[in-house]
């Protein structure tokens, strides 16, 4: 099963068409549905049971707060000048988990990533 992904609006286009350049679908909400809100978000991408790329920290308190379970969420936290550092990241974390993201938390860093279970 292809891994299914969805990139926040909030996410920078070049990390979405890096991403789209390594082969890899990404629904980018700016493209299908700019200014949906976080919850309309969050039902979508749980409904399709897929991975949301977000820049929002806010994603972390509908996964545990809330309990939205049916979802894996890819969480970006960067400065501007480490866009270049960042893409490499997320590649190299979603080649490297592509088939284990689902239902996980992953926080990742231009240097280093973690990742956090979502039960």
């Amino acid at each position: 099963m292809p891994l299914n992904l969805f990139a926040d609006e909030c996410v920078h286009k070049r990390i979405v068409d890096a991403l789209r350049r390594n082969g890899y679908q990404v629904d980018y909400i700016s493209e299908t549905n700019p200014g949906l809100s976080d919850s309309a978000i969050v039902d979508l991408v749980s409904k399709k049971s897929a991975i949301l790329i977000t820049e929002d920290s806010d994603f972390g308190e509908w996964v545990f707060v809330h309990g939205y379970k049916n979802i894996g969420v890819v969480f970006l936290r960067y400065k501007t000048d480490e866009l270049e550092s960042i893409i490499q990241a997320v590649l190299k974390v979603i080649l490297k988990f592509e088939k284990k993201m689902f239902k996980k938390f992953i926080v990742i860093t231009s240097k280093k990533y973690r990742i956090r279970e979502i039960d």
